[in-house]
């Protein structure tokens, strides 16, 4: 056993790494409830949370250069606020990124039950994190060539809706005004605002890996902006065609909240075509496996972060001699992405529990990751600009806000179509129930990411 980390993620795989993390078609999955909310103001909604996020992004490209260490915002708040933050912050971020993964892992779960119902949720899903985590073992080199693939399947995926929704709209002219998904009330836009943060969360797993890129401290936080970026571009896209495609007015899914779920699917069956509906469904099926190969590669490094500064036992913080991953690290995440996806199938709330637990724990890491930018440069002397001090106060604001303005319906960023909240199907899925009543063994007509 070694304790270094190997440096092999070229800028490239670290954009992947976080692009599928938060998955190219997040916004499917919330689109009715944004428009809902927005006034059909969905673009605008997702320029301003993109804007939004970029404070936490700057936060984490300072903090990134700074201190690059893997264990993303325990390194960080270590650093600028102290070991007892430091430890807080760890704990907090693990929620994040041990819980997403166990979700993931279920929904795959459910997908496969849903085509095979000879096959149990739990095999399924146990499955699916055993093939994570046997990509995980075997280097983070590997798992970013698969991840590439099954990304570029997304993109692709993504780059049919775009170009149909084109023709469509050039032949037969839009539902609504052009600009409409660009032009809402201030008040129905920022409420809207909230909910749309909440698909970016992730992104800031690219940090978890500063210690394996292969250039400069600087290349991770480059890797994060770009990646936020370019996610706002594809959110913004695909939400501004899909308003002008849907021929149901925003006002009617606000009188409607079980048609908000499937909205998007049904924009796809009425204006381009069932076919494209299933292609969505089915990516959007498999891809939460990937997205927790990414998680679970992160909390494997903030595990061994903190396992290596003494805050967790030392076994955690060896790393194997042949793919330079820290393998016990990864596989106590394994376990417990087990434990807790079994848990969460068999448990009425589980899935509200989860939700929330990852909001909570997302959102108060980036509240101290924002605090120890403030401590490291402002306080200790090293960068006192009014920049350093305006930004993350301004990005904790935004954070704190969030966390407490979103409904807990919509802080599962998986949230399926059709399915309004553990307990009772709703909408396009509720007449298709596989084995009860309860919504993981519903059909889902795809996952919010």
């Amino acid at each position: 056993m070694t304790t270094t980390l190997r440096r092999s993620l070229s800028p490239r795989d670290l954009v992947v790494s976080g692009l599928l993390f938060i998955g190219p078609l997040a916004p499917v999955g919330v689109f009715g409830v944004l428009d809902a909310r927005s006034g059909g103001a969905l673009a605008l909604v997702y320029v301003i949370a993109t804007a939004a996020m970029g404070f936490t992004a700057w936060s984490y490209a300072r903090m990134s250069a700074a201190v690059p260490r893997a264990g993303s915002v325990f390194a960080y708040a270590s650093a600028g606020l102290g070991r007892a933050p430091g430890f807080v912050a760890g704990w907090m971020i693990m929620l994040d990124y041990l819980f997403i993964p166990s979700v993931a892992a279920l929904f795959v779960g459910i997908a496969a039950h849903s085509l095979l119902p000879q096959v149990p949720v739990w095999l399924a899903t146990a499955v699916a994190i055993a093939v994570v985590t046997a990509l995980n073992l075997t280097g983070v080199k590997v798992a970013a060539l698969v991840g590439t693939v099954v990304l570029a399947v997304e993109v692709v995926l993504l780059a049919v809706f775009v170009v149909a929704a084109v023709v469509v709209l050039l032949a037969g002219g839009a539902h609504r005004p052009w600009l409409s998904p660009l032009v809402g009330t201030p008040t129905a836009v920022l409420g809207a605002v909230s909910v749309a943060v909440l698909s970016f969360l992730g992104f800031d797993a690219i940090a978890s890996f500063a210690e394996e890129n292969t250039g400069s401290p600087r290349q991770v936080g480059q890797a994060l902006l770009f990646c936020l970026a370019l996610s706002g571009v594809l959110f913004v896209a695909q939400t501004y065609l899909a308003a002008l495609l849907d021929p149901v007015p925003s006002a009617q899914l606000a009188a409607d909240p079980s048609a908000q779920d499937s909205a998007f699917y049904d924009v796809l069956r009425a204006s381009i075509g069932g076919w494209l509906s299933v292609a969505v469904t089915a990516v959007k099926s498999v891809a939460p496996a990937f997205s927790a190969m990414v998680a679970q590669a992160a909390v494997s490094r903030l595990l061994y972060g903190m396992a290596r500064d003494g805050q967790l036992p030392a076994a955690l913080a060896q790393v194997d001699a042949r793919s330079r991953v820290p393998r016990n690290a990864t596989l106590l995440a394994a376990g417990v992405t087990l434990v807790v996806s079994v848990w969460a199938a068999a448990s009425d709330n589980g899935l509200e529990t989860l939700s929330s637990m990852v909001t909570v724990g997302a959102l108060t890491a980036f509240v101290l990751l924002h605090a120890s930018v403030i401590g490291y440069f402002a306080v200790s002397g090293r960068d006192r600009r009014a920049v350093t001090l305006v930004v993350p106060v301004v990005g904790a604001a935004i954070a704190v806000v969030v966390l407490v303005t979103a409904s807990p319906r919509w802080r599962w960023p998986w949230r399926r179509a059709g399915c309004s909240r553990p307990g009772r199907p709703r909408g396009a899925a509720a007449g298709r129930v596989i084995s009860s009543n309860r919504c993981p063994r519903t059909t889902a007509a795809g996952c919010a990411r």
